[in-house]
Order: C-alpha cells, then sequence, then structure tokens
C-alpha cells in the first residue's frame, strides 16, 4: 500500500512539474499599436522583452502591426495574444473582442486641455462658445477626445457651441497666433513642447480634464486565465526592474516616473466610453477616423 502511495503522489508530482514545464515554456505574442514595424518594437522593448522572458519562463515574439485595426483583426484571428495600447483603444478591443486588461501603464501628468493665446479675450472655456477650436488626430485619447470632454464637462458640445477641426498640432499652433482658431486640444508634454517650438508666444490653459485612464496591456478572450495572472503577478514583483527596462526606448520616456497597477479594471474606461458618446460614437465599436 505505500509503495502504491508513494507511486500515485510521484505521478501527480509529474503531472504538476510537466504543467508548469509547459508554462515555462509557453509563446506568447505581443504587440503594441503605437508602434509600427518590427524596428521600432524591438527598439523600444527588446530590453524589457529579454526581462519578462527571464522572469516568466515564457518566450515573448514580438508581433508588429501597422495599425490598431491591424492589431484588432490579428487578436481576433488568434495571430496576436498580448496588445499594449492605449484607452481610447482599449475600449473598442473590448467590446469587439471582449479583450481583458492584464496591467495598466501609468503616464505622469497624463491629462487633456485646451490651449488658447495669453493675450487673448478667451479667459475660460464659456468665452470659447461659438468659435473655432483645433484638435488633433482623429481617434487621439489626449489630442481629440480627451480635449473636446474636457470642454463637453463644461457644457460645450462639439458641433453645436463650437466648430471643431482637426489639424496638425504645429499647424494648429500657427493658425491660433494667425488669429484662424481660438484654441488648440492637446495634453501637458504637447503644451511644454509647443512652449519650447514657440518661446516667443505666451499661452494660457482655459479647459483642463480630469486625468486621463492609463495605458493598458490587454490579452485576447483565447489566452488562458493562468497566463494573464501570471504576467499580472510579474509586473506586480517586479515592477521596478521591468519599468526601467523600458526606459531604454525613446517612445517610451512617457512612462518616466509611472508604474504599474495590476489591479486595473474595465470600469477605470469608462470615462473614455463618455468621450466617445461626447462625439458621436456612442457605441465605440469602432476606431474613430480608420
Amino acid at each position: 500500500m505505500r509503495l502504491k502511495t508513494l507511486a500515485a503522489l510521484g505521478a501527480a508530482a509529474l503531472i504538476s512539474l510537466g504543467g508548469a514545464m509547459a508554462q515555462a515554456s509557453e509563446t506568447v505574442r505581443f504587440a503594441v499599436t503605437d508602434l509600427a514595424g518590427l524596428e521600432q518594437l524591438q527598439r523600444e522593448f527588446e530590453d524589457f522583452k529579454e526581462v519578462l522572458e527571464a522572469r516568466s519562463g515564457m518566450t515573448i515574439e514580438f508581433y508588429p502591426v501597422n495599425s490598431r485595426t491591424a492589431a484588432v483583426e490579428a487578436m481576433g484571428a488568434e495571430r496576436v495574444d498580448f496588445v499594449l495600447t492605449g484607452p481610447a483603444e482599449y475600449v473598442v478591443f473590448n467590446r469587439r473582442l471582449e479583450a481583458v486588461p492584464v496591467v495598466a501603464f501609468q503616464r505622469p501628468d497624463y491629462f487633456a486641455q485646451v490651449v488658447v493665446l495669453a493675450d487673448s479675450p478667451y479667459n475660460t472655456a464659456e468665452d470659447l462658445r461659438g468659435s473655432k477650436i483645433a484638435f488633433g488626430d482623429v481617434g487621439s485619447t489626449s489630442a481629440h477626445l480627451g480635449p473636446m470632454q474636457a470642454l463637453a464637462d463644461q457644457g460645450l458640445r462639439p458641433g453645436v457651441d463650437y466648430e471643431a477641426l482637426n489639424i496638425s498640432r504645429n499647424v494648429a499652433v500657427e493658425a491660433m497666433i494667425r488669429g484662424d482658431v481660438a484654441g488648440v486640444g492637446m495634453n501637458f508634454v504637447h503644451l511644454r513642447r509647443i512652449r519650447e517650438a514657440f518661446p516667443e508666444t505666451k499661452f494660457r490653459v482655459v479647459a483642463r480634464g480630469r486625468d486621463l485612464p492609463d495605458d493598458i496591456l490587454l490579452a485576447g478572450a483565447h489566452v488562458a486565465p493562468e497566463t494573464v495572472e501570471t504576467l499580472r503577478r510579474l509586473f506586480a514583483d517586479h515592477e521596478a526592474e521591468l519599468l526601467q527596462a523600458m526606459m531604454s526606448g525613446e517612445d517610451n520616456q512617457k512612462f518616466a516616473g509611472g508604474g504599474f497597477r495590476p489591479s486595473v479594471t474595465d470600469a477605470d474606461y469608462n470615462y473614455v466610453r463618455s468621450m466617445y458618446a461626447t462625439i458621436g460614437f456612442p457605441e465605440y465599436a469602432e476606431f474613430v477616423g480608420d
């Protein structure tokens, strides 16, 4: 009887070990919607990938995409498992594919605002009623949806209380200096950059939105819950190491001083859903502008 018990325990141990080895040797595919091409992915995330592989035992394969729509299609076809994307993109992924939040990538000072010239007659959001306002790329969380929501939070509706234009940022600022538009929607980092680009011009913020939801690593509905949970624990246990590895990338400097939030939930992105409703897309099932 004792020999049978030992044999049973040994078999159970082998099964458990086999499962652990299977997880350790698992290959997962990773995409980033803001980066086009394999070279950019490698430049920004190669060090991060190496740390993640070392800590998880998984093999991480880069899966380059040339658009957020391509990323959705790839995840829907189960060609990619994990995607790092922005908050405006996440709600579409979730609506179309029931993608699962894994961990939020925090961006300090990530909020939207509407900027005017300091010597203009516009001192409040209400003063912009009836004017033309420029916004960034269609569908951008912090340059289009966010600034519009900041105005909506103060009672101004696009297409009703002001005319909205989508213009590249520096061109929009030049138009504002000429008097062609009253204000420009942008985020805090954009404002720092235009102050550097236009040192002789003074600017004023007349509308500031709440801090925007974080960028997010999401998993396809086909990914095993155990794999998702393994990555969540890794981000919690090795936050400093993973964040430092990301800082080798130029684009990833937007995450400097931030961190990871494994406690992220779908409800954290309801503010983004409000933005889609504000611009007239309450279903948020498609990417605006694609």
